[in-house]
């Protein structure tokens, strides 16, 4: 089953102030920190130490864009999640929850 959730990205996030004057984009970094916590939160999952693997960022996150945060759980225990504003894909990956220390 896919779960989904919204965010309106902040045209003031802080994110922003370094990244890039003049020409504002959402690092990756923070945009899969924010994914990740959407998923956690969504499903239960503890993502405090996951294993990420191939994630992709395809197009840049601007102030003010919509976003839908989707992603599935698979019967082996990965979630594959992607990222779209509209009809733009944003980002996709795979997390696997519970990686140890």
């Amino acid at each position: 089953m896919i779960t989904a959730a919204r965010w309106t990205v902040p045209a003031d996030h802080p994110a922003y102030a370094g990244h890039f004057p003049g020409n504002p984009v959402l690092p990756g970094a923070v945009l899969l920190d924010v994914a990740l916590h959407f998923i956690a939160d969504a499903s239960g999952l503890v993502l405090d130490r996951c294993e990420v693997g191939a994630v992709k960022f395809l197009n840049p996150v601007l102030p003010g864009d919509e976003l839908e945060i989707r992603h599935e759980l698979s019967a082996a225990g990965l979630v594959r999640f992607d990222i779209v504003s509209g009809l733009r894909q944003i980002a996709s990956g795979s997390v696997r929850p519970g990686m140890p220390e």
